[in-house]
């Protein structure tokens, strides 16, 4: 039986688990110390496979030498790993887009806030280059009107556990892939949670897209009401919308106090909010939060200038109060 030794730190290492252990000898995980209810830490243990939470190179180098596996699999780690450790072993990793397209980080997430109609699970050997490597198996899917980052990870997840198993030992016995085209290669950057502001005078669609591309387990895309952080988890376009030939994108326009939605007029157009939260509260209704058509979502100029000057305020009574 193919020995492998498993990579991964992230959502998807669960099914590559799964899928692994139907076919090969999983020698242990390297996956940094989670929470008790981590499905990766309880299926490993359930099934005697030792856990390694020291997810440094210097690590992985020395589980290489000791175990020698006939494979290291990677599905969902944050650094590149180096010429000459990839040459200790075979390495396979799983990446979520159709490569050469869409290399480097947070792929669902930027194919979702890009709008495009397909995802995809790439099986490839890992090379020097970021995310090059023979292509051992891609199998694409459609992005829906209704898909989140939450869902499209879910069904990439399945696939992932359907053939990773088969594709590794597939490599193991001689398989090489098929060469990836370097010319047609794109690139998404590192994500931050600060990237996750919504601009109002954008498109409906593409803040739609923004919102959905967000979701947890990701950070949400936000805004800001009332000089507070406002996360936005649920939101979804209004069809043939009232046309605002005076338009302030971020105005409320429309609440329903017994459906819990708020209708925000956008750059083209308008979106309804349903779901909202504020940093260190429960999600709700956003009609819980926001209760007036003359309230204006994000932060503007006269906000700062507002606070700036309650700061100024603060600070003067302080001094005057340490004479």
């Amino acid at each position: 039986m193919v020995n492998v030794l498993l990579i991964g730190i992230g959502t998807t290492t669960c099914s590559a688990l799964e899928s692994l252990l139907s076919k090969c000898n999983v020698q242990g995980v390297v996956r940094v110390d989670s929470e008790s209810d981590d499905p990766v830490f309880s299926l490993a243990q359930q099934v005697g496979i030792p856990i390694f939470s020291d997810t440094s190179q210097q690590q992985i180098k020395s589980l290489l030498l000791k175990f020698q596996p006939d494979c290291v699999v990677v599905s969902s780690y944050n650094q590149i790993l180096p010429a000459e450790l990839i040459e200790l072993s075979k390495f396979i990793n799983v990446h979520y887009s159709p490569l050469p397209r869409y290399r480097g980080r947070a792929n669902v997430n930027w194919a979702i806030i890009n709008d495009e109609t397909t995802a995809a699970i790439t099986i490839h050997k890992i090379s020097p280059g970021l995310d090059e490597g023979n292509i051992l198996f891609q199998q694409l899917i459609s992005i829906g009107f209704d898909d989140t980052v939450a869902t499209i990870y879910d069904k990439l997840n399945k696939i992932q556990g359907q053939h990773l198993g088969d594709t590794v030992v597939k490599a193991v016995r001689g398989y090489e892939g098929v060469p990836q085209n370097n010319a047609e290669a794109t690139y998404g950057c590192t994500r931050l949670p600060e990237d996750g502001e919504i601009s109002w005078s954008a498109a409906t669609r593409s803040i739609d897209c923004f919102i959905r591309a967000l979701v947890s387990p990701f950070p949400g895309a936000y805004t800001y009401f009332q000089g507070e952080k406002l996360l936005v988890w649920q939101a979804k376009p209004v069809d043939n919308p009232p046309s605002y030939v005076g338009r302030i994108p971020g105005r409320i326009i429309g609440r329903s106090k017994t459906e819990g939605f708020v209708d925000v007029l956008t750059g083209d157009g308008v979106l309804r909010i349903f779901e909202v939260q504020f940093a260190g509260a429960e999600r709700t209704a956003a009609a819980n939060i926001i209760k007036s058509v003359k309230s204006t979502l994000g932060l503007r100029t006269s906000d700062l200038l507002n606070r700036i000057q309650i700061l100024e305020e603060q600070i003067s009574r302080l001094k005057e109060n340490a004479k």
